[in-house]
């Protein structure tokens, strides 16, 4: 991935909306439309962007995708997603969000907890 790719795909509030939710748990589809308030293909749609330029990776579970927020190997590109994902956490409109995520579903252990790999030193 480029600079160029990761601020493109930056570049879509949808697809900023989706990642904050995504910023510390594991998240099945379903519960995006709950929380974004947007129809389900809208939300595949950038679902899809972000899985094809490899922001964010998904496991099926029966009938349903679970998605997580994949890190840039590149140590740049990953502090240039640190950074917007942390702007994107104070944004209000993106707090409601959460919230909203939050009461979306009554079970939280359906929320799985990720633990970020380190990123790869540079190489000299």
């Amino acid at each position: 991935m480029t600079l160029d790719d990761l601020i493109g795909t930056l570049a879509d509030r949808t697809r900023l909306r989706l990642l904050n939710l995504l910023r510390d748990s594991e998240i099945c589809v379903c519960f995006f439309v709950v929380a974004l308030r947007t129809s389900q293909p809208k939300i595949s749609r950038h679902l899809a962007y972000l899985r094809r330029n490899g922001l964010v990776t998904a496991r099926r579970e029966g009938l349903w995708q679970h998605y997580r927020i994949t890190p840039p190997p590149e140590p740049e590109l990953a502090a240039v997603l640190r950074t917007v994902m942390s702007a994107c956490a104070g944004d209000p409109e993106m707090q409601r969000d959460r919230q909203r995520l939050e009461k979306a579903c009554c079970n939280p252990e359906k929320f799985v907890k990720l633990h970020p790999a380190p990123i790869p030193a540079l190489e000299d």
